[in-house]
């Protein structure tokens, strides 16, 4: 079974929200193993650090990130490749079959992700070109990686 690693930088506070992550993950379970990693955000020393402070930052949620990615690598990025539900079951369905048993989905924190996790990444994946709270993005992926296994399956879910 594939698995799914999400890692995420920051942590989900809202309860609405967590119902939504749990609704979708009790979901996923008939199409993939779904790992959900939950990473701390990195703490400026101030309330508005320079850009060397920030870099800094990216750099420590960076490491953190790589020690949990697996396998084929999407970074959500704004900056990405757009794609439709049914172009996310396509790469769902070919990443197995390309010999991959996991695919790591990154969402950065709230100062983006160090370039060198992007430069790594095998698909930078944009849903939008605008930004979203990265709480609610997580239930947003989720929902999405849920379309694209029906789409996979041939069940009425996606419309």
């Amino acid at each position: 079974m594939l698995e799914i690693r999400i890692i995420t930088v920051g942590a989900l506070g809202k309860d609405y929200l967590k119902q939504a992550i749990q609704e979708y993950s009790k979901r996923l379970q008939a199409f993939c193993k779904l790992n959900i990693i939950e990473l701390s955000d990195a703490r400026p020393s101030s309330s508005n650090p320079n850009s060397s402070e920030i870099e800094k930052l990216l750099i420590d949620e960076g490491e953190r990130i790589v020690k949990h990615t697996k396998g084929y690598l999407i970074v959500l990025d704004i900056q990405g490749r757009p794609l439709t539900s049914p172009g996310l079951s396509e790469v769902l369905e070919s990443v197995p079959l390309a010999g991959n048993s996991c695919i790591s989905f990154v969402i950065g924190g709230s100062w983006g992700i160090v370039e060198g996790i992007k430069k790594s990444a095998d698909l930078l994946l944009s849903f939008s070109r605008m930004t979203f709270p990265h709480q609610l993005f997580r239930v947003m992926l989720l929902e999405q990686l849920y379309r694209a296994f029906t789409i996979l399956n041939n069940m009425p879910y996606h419309k």
